[in-house]
């Protein structure tokens, strides 16, 4: 009988399914991606047996399930160990696993609050999301539907104002971990590995940003960024101006 396929499920635009999905092709490991829809996939989830509402979530051949990109790393890394997504050498393989869990537990969750916080206050980041990441037509219809909800989701990754404005005080101090990452060659190897699809990503969607992408222009982090994504929709500016921290030169990167 043959394998079964991995299973790998998630929503449109997602930054982790993403980083997922540029394991998976470094690898070169079949999947089966299931499109979820955004804003309604945690009962979904629920449904298909997995414990939490959070993508990316996946389903391996042997019927285990993992979710989160920095779980389903370790869990593709034992599948198939070669090609490995980390260096072969144990000084620069422990650099980039403490990279890789630093992306996802610090640098992940600042795109996913400022995108959620648009939602919940601008009628027209709801109306290009319903546009670009669900099926539904009519996007002024669905944006309207999905008003009430926005404010939910927000509120489930604390997405407020003061952790707002908090994160973006800090992103320049984030990026520039990033671009430290890169010119010590932590990041940004000839082939990308897990931490650079872990942090890439991320950086990938701020960049989108029509706001926040400004503070990512003319650093080593969005040349990162767009290898790892190369492409993504540009994400109408949302945020309050007097909230944005000054961009920082490319000199003085």
């Amino acid at each position: 009988m043959a394998e079964r396929p991995i299973r790998l499920y998630g929503i449109r635009l997602s930054h982790p399914v993403l980083a997922v999905r540029g394991m998976l092709d470094r690898k070169q490991l079949p999947y089966r991606y299931v499109e979820l829809l955004g804003g309604l996939h945690p009962p979904s989830l629920l449904a298909l047996g997995f414990r939490r509402v959070t993508v990316p979530a996946m389903k391996l051949p042997d019927g285990r399930r993992v979710q989160g990109s920095l779980g389903i790393a370790q869990a593709l890394e034992h599948i198939r160990p070669a090609p490995s997504l980390y260096p072969a050498e144990a000084a620069a393989r422990q650099a980039a696993q403490d990279a890789e869990r630093w992306g996802e537990a610090t640098l992940q969750p600042v795109p996913r609050r400022l995108i959620r916080w648009g939602l919940s206050h601008r009628a027209q980041q709801r109306r290009w999301f319903a546009d670009v990441a669900t099926p539904f037509p009519a996007p002024a219809v669905t944006a309207v539907t999905l008003a009430p909800l926005a404010p939910v989701f927000a509120h489930q990754v604390g997405a407020g104002n003061e952790q707002v404005r908090r994160d973006l005080a800090e992103l320049p101090g984030l990026l520039d971990e990033v671009d430290r990452l890169i010119q010590r060659g932590v990041l940004g190897a000839e082939e990308l590995g897990a931490a650079d699809f872990q942090i890439g990503t991320s950086v990938r969607m701020l960049l989108a940003m029509q706001d926040v992408g400004q503070l990512v222009q003319g650093r080593p982090a969005e040349s990162l960024a767009l290898r790892t994504q190369p492409d993504y929709p540009d994400i109408p500016a949302a945020l309050p101006p007097e909230w944005l921290p000054a961009p920082v030169s490319a000199a003085a990167a």
